[in-house]
């Protein structure tokens, strides 16, 4: 059997979708995308959301919206996807590694406190593999012109004590890249209650220009336009932006099978060698990732292992402080990330999509039971009445 590590479950009627934006006549952004922001806004609680060509897009525009650039700091955790680090060098400014907490793997509250300077200006915390933040706890050990950008790429449908991303924090950015919990294959959404930020974020993901270009030919005629601040090109365009919408009023049925499927992982591995990350009381993961850590160095040829039976295993990630482009930067430390070294050299993903039959799965578990746990001199995952262990 093969077993990918994702399948997307757009449906073939997606296609009339994108058809009837061709025959509107216009590709760019425009009613669409407007619309699918009026959806964030509802969905998320917030004043404003803004559709981006992706993620990292959307969080240089942030960062070019907050006047963040040279000479200017901010704190970013070890253990996450390199761009949640690249934007801050993009921009000019410098990023602030610090470790994660080593139950949950999110960014340690109490190391952001100490790292503070008075050259930061603002915080990423990242919602690692679908798990918020406690962001009024990050808050609270914050100046307050220090910004939190809420790194959510991983957690759409995340919450923590009936909260949202984007509701404690100045600004989340989501990723709607193709093996996101939702998707349209290559995109982002920021969403703010910050109003002088949505102005201003407006102009950046348009080269700074003050009026895109559903405005300058409003009413039938030519409007200029000026740029008073640098910009980049960050925004979808309704070609894209209509897969959205229909995904954005199943988010929690999709949902809901990620929960039963990560559950069903999570108890077969109770009692083994394998590890993985602690959900924490009062939230709900968004379930975008199953991680598991293989200890004792083993974790590369467990990958092979798996790979070579069909499964479509992957790393997330590496501590972004042990890649060539930072390990080699003077000005990053070579210690203090213990938890993020540690978790990304043992750590891998196994498959996990709403899309992924229970056949699929036990046999992702038969092979970690029969193959890979006896090869680490554990003992056999334990029977619980799941039908193919």
């Amino acid at each position: 059997m093969r077993v990918p590590f994702y399948r997307h479950s757009l449906p073939a009627s997606s296609a009339t979708l994108v058809a009837e934006v061709i025959e509107s006549g216009f590709l760019t952004s425009g009613q669409r995308c407007s619309r699918v922001e009026d959806q964030l806004c509802a969905i998320f609680g917030t004043s404003h959301a803004k559709l981006t060509s992706s993620w990292t897009q959307g969080a240089v525009a942030v960062l070019l919206a907050l006047g963040i650039g040279p000479g200017d700091e901010v704190i970013v955790p070890a253990m996450t996807f390199v761009a949640t680090a690249n934007v801050v060098k993009q921009v000019g400014a410098r990023p602030v590694f610090v470790d994660v907490d080593p139950a949950t793997l999110l960014i340690d509250i109490t190391l952001v406190r100490a790292a503070v300077t008075p050259e930061t200006k603002a915080v990423i915390p990242v919602h690692l593999y679908g798990q918020m933040v406690d962001i009024p706890a990050l808050r609270g050990v914050l100046r307050p012109e220090i910004k939190i950008i809420e790194d959510a790429a991983h957690c759409f449908e995340g919450r923590r004590a009936g909260r949202r991303p984007g509701q404690d924090g100045d600004a989340a950015i989501f990723s709607f890249y193709a093996t996101k919990n939702v998707t349209c294959g290559e995109g982002g959404a920021v969403v703010t209650n910050d109003a002088e930020l949505a102005a201003n974020l407006k102009e950046t993901v348009l080269h700074g220009m003050s009026a895109a270009a559903a405005q300058r030919f409003s009413g039938g005629r030519y409007q200029h336009w000026d740029v008073t601040r640098l910009g980049t090109k960050a925004n979808l365009p309704d070609l894209l932006a209509v897969l959205l919408e229909t995904q954005l009023d199943t988010v929690d049925e999709r949902l809901a099978r990620r929960e039963f499927l990560a559950q069903r992982y999570e108890e077969s591995f109770a009692g083994t060698p394998l590890g993985v990350p602690t959900i924490e009381a009062g939230v709900v993961s968004a379930r975008h990732l199953f991680p598991i850590h293989v200890p004792g160095g083993h974790r590369d040829r467990v990958m092979r292992m798996l790979n070579d039976q069909g499964i479509g295993a992957t790393v997330n990630y590496r501590a972004v402080t042990e890649l060539s482009l930072y390990r080699n930067d003077p000005s990053v430390p070579r210690n203090g990330f213990p938890v993020s070294i540690d978790w990304g050299e043992g750590t891998l993903c196994l498959p996990l999509f709403p899309g992924l039959r229970e056949e699929e799965q036990d046999y992702v578990l038969n092979v970690l039971r029969y193959e890979v746990l006896p090869s680490l001199g554990s003992h056999a995952i334990e029977e619980r009445g799941v039908a193919a262990l």
